[in-house]
């Protein structure tokens, strides 16, 4: 007589739990630990859900793995991120350099995002029309006011220019060094912005570095230099921490955007990825799931009636 395998109530109960544990363990973990070749640790993150909401809107990780850095005057590639002292290195496409003289719009900083310019970008505003207000002698408004003005051009920094205009591609074009000014982050006033039209300049040069050879433009580091803080008091908070330390990612959710930590293979808790106190709002969270998948098996086969 062929026999019938059928499991008990017992067995279906533990089948339930077993696909309700299985189901989301199948899934990747949602918040990525790295994008392309950059590591992502607070407070960045790879999409929504990731990281410190409050710079979400600014760092993404697009399709291609390319973490991006993005204002309200474009978009632009990070090259690196410095953690330890919480400074992120972009660079601009149309930005212009000792290999390429290229025209740009400028670029700015959105006012209310948590970043402003590091001390060691130098700025060096190129083409500038003998009408720019960069060379009036009562400088620019630097507020929104209108109630002070500025010099925007730093005089020490003729030098730089020097050493600019001797590049091939500028030498090229045959451009008065006189269009040139040093224009440094202070100069940006409160709404962090550098309107290229406004000030009647073609292009603009950025760099963070001599990197040892300041009369050698050629091996410039260029690109800009941008600041960032976690809070008012800037320490890293420790429940973050503790997330990454175990092996997850810190995220947040819900309408509060409230801290979570996002662990491997996709589950999340309010604490870390080892002794979390909630499992996706459910009960406590073990780190191996082939353990609970193998005792699962065991158990309904031990169950099975014949």
């Amino acid at each position: 007589m062929e026999q019938t395998l059928f499991p008990s109530p017992h067995a279906l109960l533990i089948l339930t739990i077993f696909f309700f544990f299985l189901s989301p363990s199948i899934a990747d973990q949602a918040c990525q630990k790295s994008c392309g070749d950059i590591p992502l640790r607070y407070p960045f993150g790879s999409d929504t859900g990731c990281g410190d909401p409050r710079f979400h809107p600014h760092i993404t990780c697009n399709d291609h793995q390319q973490l991006t850095f993005t204002t309200h005057t474009g978009c632009y590639p990070i090259s690196y991120i410095d953690y330890a002292n919480q400074v992120l290195y972009i660079t601009d496409p149309t930005m212009s350099t000792c290999s390429c003289n290229q025209p740009s719009k400028g670029f700015g900083l959105d006012w209310d995002a948590p970043f402003t310019f590091h001390g060691d970008t130098i700025f060096a505003l190129l083409d500038c029309s003998s009408a720019s207000p960069v060379y009036s002698p009562n400088g620019m408004f630097n507020d929104r006011n209108n109630s002070s003005r500025v010099a925007l051009c730093d005089n020490r920094g003729l030098p730089i220019c020097g050493f600019l205009y001797g590049c091939k591609p500028i030498v090229s074009l045959n451009i008065p060094i006189s269009g040139c000014c040093v224009y440094t982050p202070v100069n940006f006033g409160p709404s962090f912005e550098m309107d290229l039209e406004k000030l009647k300049c073609g292009s603009y040069s950025g760099f963070y570095s001599f990197n040892g050879r300041e009369s050698d433009a050629d091996s410039w580091k260029y690109g800009i230099a941008i600041k960032y803080k976690f809070a008012i008091d800037n320490v890293y908070p420790s429940w973050c921490s503790s997330c990454e330390q175990s092996g997850g990612v810190c995220g947040y959710s819900g309408p509060l955007d409230s801290f979570i930590c996002n662990c491997p293979p996709g589950f999340n808790t309010t604490t870390n990825c080892f002794f979390g106190d909630s499992f996706n709002g459910a009960s406590k969270f073990l780190p191996n799931q082939k353990s609970w998948i193998w005792v699962a098996v065991g158990l309904i086969f031990k169950d099975l009636k014949f």
